[in-house]
Protein backbone atom coordinates (compact mmCIF):
# COMPACT_ATOMS: atom_id res chain seq x y z
CA UNK A 1 0.00 0.00 0.00
CA UNK A 2 1.27 3.48 -0.83
CA UNK A 3 0.84 5.75 2.18
CA UNK A 4 3.28 8.44 1.12
CA UNK A 5 0.76 10.66 -0.68
CA UNK A 6 -0.74 13.79 0.86
CA UNK A 7 -2.51 16.88 -0.45
CA UNK A 8 -2.48 20.60 0.26
CA UNK A 9 -4.86 23.38 -0.78
CA UNK A 10 -4.33 27.05 -1.53
CA UNK A 11 -7.03 29.60 -2.32
CA UNK A 12 -6.88 32.62 -4.60
CA UNK A 13 -9.79 35.05 -4.88
CA UNK A 14 -11.12 35.34 -8.42
CA UNK A 15 -12.35 38.93 -8.81
CA UNK A 16 -11.68 41.92 -11.02
CA UNK A 17 -8.21 42.30 -9.48
CA UNK A 18 -7.22 38.67 -10.12
CA UNK A 19 -3.91 38.01 -11.86
CA UNK A 20 -2.65 34.46 -12.53
CA UNK A 21 0.31 33.39 -10.43
CA UNK A 22 3.40 31.86 -12.01
CA UNK A 23 2.27 28.43 -10.81
CA UNK A 24 -1.31 28.68 -12.10
CA UNK A 25 -2.43 26.28 -14.81
CA UNK A 26 -2.91 28.74 -17.65
CA UNK A 27 -5.40 26.68 -19.63
CA UNK A 28 -8.08 27.22 -17.00
CA UNK A 29 -10.79 29.55 -18.25
CA UNK A 30 -10.41 32.06 -15.45
CA UNK A 31 -6.70 32.47 -16.16
CA UNK A 32 -7.38 32.90 -19.86
CA UNK A 33 -9.68 35.82 -19.07
CA UNK A 34 -7.17 37.63 -16.86
CA UNK A 35 -4.65 38.71 -19.45
CA UNK A 36 -4.36 41.54 -21.93
CA UNK A 37 -4.87 45.26 -21.97
CA UNK A 38 -8.51 45.08 -20.89
CA UNK A 39 -8.12 42.26 -18.36
CA UNK A 40 -9.86 44.07 -15.49
CA UNK A 41 -12.90 45.02 -17.56
CA UNK A 42 -12.94 41.49 -18.92
CA UNK A 43 -13.12 40.08 -15.40
CA UNK A 44 -15.64 42.67 -14.27
CA UNK A 45 -17.93 41.79 -17.19
CA UNK A 46 -17.65 38.05 -16.52
CA UNK A 47 -18.57 38.49 -12.85
CA UNK A 48 -21.43 40.79 -13.77
CA UNK A 49 -22.84 38.13 -16.11
CA UNK A 50 -22.58 35.50 -13.35
CA UNK A 51 -24.34 37.70 -10.81
CA UNK A 52 -27.06 38.65 -13.27
CA UNK A 53 -27.81 35.01 -14.04
CA UNK A 54 -27.63 34.15 -10.33
CA UNK A 55 -30.38 36.62 -9.48
CA UNK A 56 -32.45 35.61 -12.50
CA UNK A 57 -32.36 31.93 -11.47
CA UNK A 58 -33.04 32.73 -7.81
CA UNK A 59 -36.02 34.87 -8.79
CA UNK A 60 -37.46 32.05 -10.88
CA UNK A 61 -36.78 29.26 -8.39
CA UNK A 62 -40.11 29.56 -6.59
CA UNK A 63 -38.63 27.80 -3.54
CA UNK A 64 -39.09 28.73 0.11
CA UNK A 65 -35.42 27.78 0.52
CA UNK A 66 -34.42 30.60 -1.83
CA UNK A 67 -35.71 34.02 -0.78
CA UNK A 68 -37.02 35.98 -3.75
CA UNK A 69 -34.26 37.74 -5.66
CA UNK A 70 -34.91 41.28 -6.82
CA UNK A 71 -32.31 43.35 -8.61
CA UNK A 72 -28.91 42.50 -7.20
CA UNK A 73 -29.86 40.68 -3.99
CA UNK A 74 -27.27 37.93 -4.52
CA UNK A 75 -23.69 37.97 -5.67
CA UNK A 76 -21.03 35.29 -5.91
CA UNK A 77 -17.60 35.19 -4.37
CA UNK A 78 -15.31 32.84 -6.28
CA UNK A 79 -12.12 31.26 -5.02
CA UNK A 80 -9.66 29.36 -7.16
CA UNK A 81 -8.87 26.19 -5.21
CA UNK A 82 -5.44 24.84 -6.20
CA UNK A 83 -4.63 21.31 -5.05
CA UNK A 84 -1.06 20.04 -4.88
CA UNK A 85 0.01 16.50 -4.10
CA UNK A 86 3.09 15.73 -2.06
CA UNK A 87 4.80 12.37 -2.19
CA UNK A 88 8.14 10.69 -1.54
CA UNK A 89 9.88 8.86 -4.37
CA UNK A 90 13.16 7.06 -3.74
CA UNK A 91 13.68 9.04 -0.57
CA UNK A 92 13.13 12.46 -2.14
CA UNK A 93 10.15 14.67 -1.23
CA UNK A 94 8.26 15.82 -4.32
CA UNK A 95 5.40 18.22 -4.96
CA UNK A 96 3.21 18.53 -8.06
CA UNK A 97 0.16 20.73 -8.91
CA UNK A 98 -2.70 18.29 -9.34
CA UNK A 99 -6.05 20.09 -9.74
CA UNK A 100 -7.65 23.51 -9.92
CA UNK A 101 -11.34 24.27 -9.40
CA UNK A 102 -13.53 27.21 -8.53
CA UNK A 103 -15.35 27.24 -5.21
CA UNK A 104 -18.54 29.30 -4.91
CA UNK A 105 -19.94 31.34 -2.04
CA UNK A 106 -23.32 33.02 -2.50
CA UNK A 107 -23.72 36.27 -0.57
CA UNK A 108 -27.19 37.59 0.29
CA UNK A 109 -26.66 41.35 0.14
CA UNK A 110 -29.99 42.02 1.90
CA UNK A 111 -29.26 39.97 5.03
CA UNK A 112 -25.49 39.62 4.93
CA UNK A 113 -25.80 35.81 5.02
CA UNK A 114 -23.14 33.77 3.26
CA UNK A 115 -24.12 30.44 1.72
CA UNK A 116 -21.55 27.82 0.78
CA UNK A 117 -21.86 26.76 -2.84
CA UNK A 118 -20.42 23.75 -4.64
CA UNK A 119 -16.77 23.04 -5.45
CA UNK A 120 -15.85 21.86 -8.95
CA UNK A 121 -16.52 24.77 -11.32
CA UNK A 122 -13.96 24.97 -14.15
CA UNK A 123 -12.32 21.73 -13.04
CA UNK A 124 -8.92 21.26 -14.66
CA UNK A 125 -5.73 19.30 -14.19
CA UNK A 126 -2.25 18.98 -15.64
CA UNK A 127 -2.58 15.20 -15.73
CA UNK A 128 -5.75 15.42 -17.82
CA UNK A 129 -3.82 17.68 -20.22
CA UNK A 130 -1.24 14.92 -20.52
CA UNK A 131 -3.80 12.17 -20.98
CA UNK A 132 -5.79 13.91 -23.72
CA UNK A 133 -3.22 16.14 -25.43
CA UNK A 134 -0.09 13.97 -25.30
CA UNK A 135 -0.85 10.33 -24.47
CA UNK A 136 -4.11 9.79 -26.36
CA UNK A 137 -2.88 11.09 -29.77
CA UNK A 138 0.13 8.75 -29.53
CA UNK A 139 -1.91 5.58 -28.99
CA UNK A 140 -3.00 3.26 -31.83
CA UNK A 141 -6.01 2.23 -29.73
CA UNK A 142 -7.51 3.16 -26.39
CA UNK A 143 -6.05 1.10 -23.53
CA UNK A 144 -8.31 -0.32 -20.86
CA UNK A 145 -6.53 1.66 -18.14
CA UNK A 146 -6.84 5.08 -19.80
CA UNK A 147 -7.58 7.63 -17.08
CA UNK A 148 -7.12 5.20 -14.18
CA UNK A 149 -4.26 7.13 -12.57
CA UNK A 150 -6.11 10.44 -12.81
CA UNK A 151 -9.21 8.88 -11.30
CA UNK A 152 -7.25 7.32 -8.45
CA UNK A 153 -5.52 10.58 -7.55
CA UNK A 154 -8.81 12.51 -7.68
CA UNK A 155 -10.55 10.04 -5.39
CA UNK A 156 -7.56 9.91 -3.07
CA UNK A 157 -7.88 13.68 -2.75
CA UNK A 158 -11.58 13.43 -1.92
CA UNK A 159 -10.81 10.93 0.83
CA UNK A 160 -8.00 13.07 2.28
CA UNK A 161 -8.03 15.21 5.40
CA UNK A 162 -7.20 18.23 3.23
CA UNK A 163 -10.54 17.88 1.43
CA UNK A 164 -12.63 17.01 4.48
CA UNK A 165 -11.16 19.85 6.51
CA UNK A 166 -12.10 22.38 3.83
CA UNK A 167 -15.37 21.18 2.31
CA UNK A 168 -18.69 19.77 3.51
CA UNK A 169 -20.13 18.65 0.18
CA UNK A 170 -18.92 16.59 -2.76
CA UNK A 171 -17.80 18.47 -5.88
CA UNK A 172 -19.88 18.76 -9.02
CA UNK A 173 -18.08 19.22 -12.33
CA UNK A 174 -20.26 21.06 -14.85
CA UNK A 175 -19.07 21.13 -18.48
CA UNK A 176 -20.35 21.58 -22.02
CA UNK A 177 -22.32 19.01 -23.92
CA UNK A 178 -20.50 17.20 -26.73
CA UNK A 179 -20.85 18.24 -30.36
CA UNK A 180 -20.60 14.55 -31.35
CA UNK A 181 -23.87 13.46 -29.73
CA UNK A 182 -27.59 14.05 -29.99
CA UNK A 183 -29.53 14.81 -26.79
CA UNK A 184 -33.22 14.21 -26.15
CA UNK A 185 -35.45 15.42 -23.33
CA UNK A 186 -36.57 12.71 -20.90
CA UNK A 187 -39.68 14.50 -19.67
CA UNK A 188 -38.29 15.09 -16.17
CA UNK A 189 -38.01 18.74 -15.10
CA UNK A 190 -36.11 19.73 -11.95
CA UNK A 191 -37.25 23.02 -10.33
CA UNK A 192 -33.74 24.52 -10.56
CA UNK A 193 -31.70 22.36 -12.95
CA UNK A 194 -34.49 22.45 -15.52
CA UNK A 195 -35.36 19.98 -18.27
CA UNK A 196 -33.38 16.77 -18.21
CA UNK A 197 -31.83 15.35 -21.38
CA UNK A 198 -30.35 11.94 -22.14
CA UNK A 199 -27.54 11.23 -24.57
CA UNK A 200 -27.00 8.53 -27.17
CA UNK A 201 -24.12 6.59 -25.67
CA UNK A 202 -21.31 6.76 -23.16
CA UNK A 203 -18.41 8.92 -24.36
CA UNK A 204 -14.69 8.96 -23.68
CA UNK A 205 -15.30 11.91 -21.35
CA UNK A 206 -17.99 9.93 -19.50
CA UNK A 207 -15.58 7.04 -19.05
CA UNK A 208 -12.80 9.36 -17.91
CA UNK A 209 -15.00 10.98 -15.28
CA UNK A 210 -16.25 7.51 -14.41
CA UNK A 211 -12.70 6.70 -13.32
CA UNK A 212 -13.12 9.61 -10.92
CA UNK A 213 -16.25 7.97 -9.51
CA UNK A 214 -18.56 10.42 -11.28
CA UNK A 215 -21.69 9.87 -13.33
CA UNK A 216 -23.31 12.36 -15.68
CA UNK A 217 -26.77 13.88 -16.00
CA UNK A 218 -27.79 16.61 -18.47
CA UNK A 219 -30.10 19.53 -17.68
CA UNK A 220 -31.11 22.73 -19.43
CA UNK A 221 -31.98 25.37 -16.80
CA UNK A 222 -34.88 27.71 -17.44
CA UNK A 223 -33.70 30.59 -19.63
CA UNK A 224 -30.64 28.66 -20.78
CA UNK A 225 -29.82 28.07 -24.44
CA UNK A 226 -28.52 24.49 -24.14
CA UNK A 227 -28.19 21.63 -21.66
CA UNK A 228 -25.17 21.39 -19.37
CA UNK A 229 -23.41 18.19 -18.31
CA UNK A 230 -23.31 17.71 -14.53
CA UNK A 231 -20.84 15.10 -13.26
CA UNK A 232 -21.11 14.03 -9.62
CA UNK A 233 -20.40 11.10 -7.33
CA UNK A 234 -23.86 11.30 -5.77
CA UNK A 235 -27.32 12.58 -6.71
CA UNK A 236 -27.06 16.04 -8.25
CA UNK A 237 -30.85 16.47 -7.90
CA UNK A 238 -31.00 15.60 -4.21
CA UNK A 239 -27.67 16.19 -2.51
CA UNK A 240 -27.53 19.99 -2.84
CA UNK A 241 -29.72 22.94 -1.94
CA UNK A 242 -31.51 25.00 -4.59
CA UNK A 243 -29.22 27.95 -3.91
CA UNK A 244 -26.10 25.80 -4.25
CA UNK A 245 -27.28 24.53 -7.64
CA UNK A 246 -28.14 28.07 -8.72
CA UNK A 247 -24.59 29.18 -7.87
CA UNK A 248 -23.08 26.40 -9.99
CA UNK A 249 -25.41 27.02 -12.94
CA UNK A 250 -24.85 30.78 -12.93
CA UNK A 251 -21.09 30.36 -12.78
CA UNK A 252 -20.62 27.61 -15.32
CA UNK A 253 -23.28 28.71 -17.78
CA UNK A 254 -21.56 32.09 -17.91
CA UNK A 255 -18.17 30.55 -18.64
CA UNK A 256 -19.76 28.37 -21.31
CA UNK A 257 -21.33 31.47 -22.89
CA UNK A 258 -17.89 33.05 -23.00
CA UNK A 259 -15.97 30.24 -24.64
CA UNK A 260 -18.75 28.36 -26.48
CA UNK A 261 -21.16 31.15 -27.42
CA UNK A 262 -22.32 29.24 -30.51
CA UNK A 263 -23.98 26.78 -28.11
CA UNK A 264 -24.62 28.58 -24.83
CA UNK A 265 -25.29 32.09 -26.09
CA UNK A 266 -27.34 30.95 -29.07
CA UNK A 267 -30.32 33.13 -29.93
CA UNK A 268 -32.54 30.05 -30.31
CA UNK A 269 -32.60 27.64 -27.34
CA UNK A 270 -32.30 23.87 -27.69
CA UNK A 271 -35.48 21.96 -28.40
CA UNK A 272 -36.68 18.54 -27.29
CA UNK A 273 -34.05 16.95 -29.55
CA UNK A 274 -30.76 18.75 -29.73
CA UNK A 275 -27.48 18.33 -31.61
CA UNK A 276 -24.96 20.99 -30.48
CA UNK A 277 -22.60 22.50 -33.02
CA UNK A 278 -19.92 25.16 -33.11
CA UNK A 279 -20.94 26.01 -36.68
CA UNK A 280 -23.92 28.12 -35.57
CA UNK A 281 -23.91 31.76 -36.63
CA UNK A 282 -27.13 32.55 -34.77
CA UNK A 283 -25.59 33.62 -31.45
CA UNK A 284 -24.64 36.71 -29.47
CA UNK A 285 -20.98 37.45 -28.73
CA UNK A 286 -20.56 38.10 -24.97
CA UNK A 287 -18.70 41.22 -23.78
CA UNK A 288 -15.71 39.15 -22.63
CA UNK A 289 -12.54 38.38 -24.60
CA UNK A 290 -11.49 34.72 -24.64
CA UNK A 291 -8.75 33.03 -26.71
CA UNK A 292 -9.84 29.48 -27.59
CA UNK A 293 -6.87 28.80 -29.85
CA UNK A 294 -4.39 29.75 -27.13
CA UNK A 295 -6.12 27.42 -24.70
CA UNK A 296 -5.74 24.48 -27.11
CA UNK A 297 -2.05 25.20 -27.64
CA UNK A 298 -1.40 25.48 -23.92
CA UNK A 299 -3.11 22.15 -23.34
CA UNK A 300 -0.39 20.44 -25.36
CA UNK A 301 2.38 22.53 -23.75
CA UNK A 302 1.23 21.72 -20.25
CA UNK A 303 0.70 18.08 -21.11
CA UNK A 304 4.34 17.90 -22.20
CA UNK A 305 5.37 19.64 -18.98
CA UNK A 306 3.45 17.02 -16.99
CA UNK A 307 5.13 14.24 -18.92
CA UNK A 308 8.56 15.70 -18.16
CA UNK A 309 8.04 16.54 -14.48
CA UNK A 310 5.60 13.87 -13.27
CA UNK A 311 4.91 10.95 -15.58
CA UNK A 312 8.41 10.09 -16.77
CA UNK A 313 10.48 10.60 -13.58
CA UNK A 314 7.89 9.00 -11.27
CA UNK A 315 6.41 6.34 -13.53
CA UNK A 316 7.04 3.42 -11.17
CA UNK A 317 5.51 5.17 -8.14
CA UNK A 318 2.50 6.35 -10.13
CA UNK A 319 1.98 2.79 -11.26
CA UNK A 320 1.89 1.66 -7.63
CA UNK A 321 -0.67 4.37 -6.81
CA UNK A 322 -2.91 3.04 -9.58
CA UNK A 323 -2.36 -0.61 -8.61
CA UNK A 324 -3.24 0.11 -4.98
CA UNK A 325 -6.54 1.75 -5.90
CA UNK A 326 -8.69 -1.11 -4.68
CA UNK A 327 -6.98 -0.96 -1.29
CA UNK A 328 -6.62 2.77 -0.72
CA UNK A 329 -9.95 4.16 -1.96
Amino acid sequence: MTDDLTFSITRTRFDEDYSPSDSSRLTTNFANLARGEHRQQNLRNALSLINGRLNELAGAAGSSAVPSATGDRYRVELDIVSVSMEFVDEGAAERFPLLEMLDVTIVDQHTGERHQGILGNNFSSYLRDYDFSVLLPSLPSLPSDFGVLHGVLFQRFLSSSAFHDGFDTEPVVCISVSTSQTYRQTGFVHPVLGAEYDHEHSSLTDDYFGRMGMQVRYFQPAGGAAPLAFYSRGDVTGDYSDLQLIGTIATMETFQKIYRPEIYNADTPAGATYRPTLEHTDFTVPPVTYDREERSRLGVTQGRWTEEHLVTPHRALLGRFAADAAVTL
